[in-house]
């Protein structure tokens, strides 16, 4: 996705508060549980489901186009806009759901943060395999 895109997206969607600072202005694009800590992470891809425990969450890295979240068993990659938020999500361990979406809505228009690809990797023995 176009970075300049991305940003006109991103600044266009914010709205402001009464404390002065920005709000995206739409839902997030994945489910959270911050009723407690989620378990884990259900990654459904369109012909695939993972279910991956926060045990084993190293880290997540990233930028407000692209985040990282590595596992001790799997890689994700997560493409779209406004991705900021999912990094501090992934922090907190809250995410319970990501899901990728279709072909026909990876381009659909939305006022908030926007997932348009999702990769997994599996980590094999020192090597890391093709992506599903």
């Amino acid at each position: 996705m176009n970075s300049t895109l991305c940003h006109q997206h991103e600044s266009a969607t914010r709205k402001s508060r009464k404390d002065g600072k920005s709000a995206l202005a739409d839902e997030r694009p994945w489910s959270l549980d911050t009723s407690s800590r989620a378990r884990g992470l259900q990654v459904i891809l369109l012909k695939r489901i993972y279910s991956l425990p926060w045990s084993q969450f190293l880290y997540a890295e990233g930028t407000g186009e692209e985040v990282r979240a590595a596992f001790s068993t799997h890689d994700l990659l997560i493409k779209g806009c406004g991705l900021g938020a999912l990094l501090a999500d992934f922090a907190a361990q809250e995410v319970a759901i990501l899901r990728e979406p279709a072909r026909t809505d990876r381009f659909a228009a939305s006022d908030g943060p926007r997932v348009s690809e999702v990769q997994v990797r599996s980590i094999e023995a020192g090597a890391e395999s093709e992506p599903s």
